[in-house]
């Protein structure tokens, strides 16, 4: 476990657990190592019980995106093709309805997000491990994705359009949320 300490412009002192389990602390400029070595110390057991946490929650989400085997490239290829064919045709409903069309539609393995929009662009990258979520929750995923083509931030009117087009999309973003165990690898004091 290394500590990883940065002096900024704040007026506390805050610590994080990031996702190799290293610590990094956030001071103000001016404080002495020696209160934050203090601080630390004072808060020992909840890095030990944190980092037992985010290495839980890395087993848990390893253990999803490992139901889908993606190690070689007929696997990839594979992938791409199933998720094609579950997106596409959400996507032509919507797209109808929502007045919108993507210049370009792609599918890679990613981890991070479910789906991005380019907005210069208009084109719509989507995770082929969207094949490992319920049909209602890829739903949910393409009209985000399409609304994004609208509006570009997820604000207020962004919110109303995604409760215009695909009324239940709080739902299904917790129970895909609830299937990784959020995707969160940090935790803060």
């Amino acid at each position: 476990m290394a500590i990883e300490l940065t002096y900024r412009r704040t007026s506390r002192l805050s610590m994080r657990i990031v996702k190799n389990g290293d610590v990094h602390v956030s001071a103000p400029f001016g404080m002495s190592k020696k209160e934050v070595e203090a601080f630390i110390i004072k808060h020992q057991e909840w890095i030990v019980e944190t980092r037992k946490k985010v290495a839980e929650r890395q087993e848990l989400q390893a253990a999803f995106y490992n139901q889908l085997p993606l190690a070689t490239k007929a696997q990839k290829t594979e992938a791409a093709e199933k998720t094609r064919a579950l997106v596409v045709p959400l996507i032509e409903r919507y797209a109808a309805v929502m007045g919108v069309r993507p210049s370009a539609i792609s599918f890679k393995p990613m981890k991070s997000r479910w789906g991005v929009c380019n907005v210069k662009d208009h084109s719509i990258r989507f995770s082929t491990y969207l094949l490992l979520l319920p049909d209602w929750c890829v739903e949910h995923v393409v009209v985000h994705e399409l609304c994004h083509l609208l509006e570009p931030s997820h604000n207020a009117r962004f919110h109303a359009l995604m409760d215009k087009y695909f009324p239940k999309w709080k739902e299904a973003r917790r129970e895909t949320r609830k299937r990784i165990k959020d995707e969160s690898d940090k935790e803060e004091v």
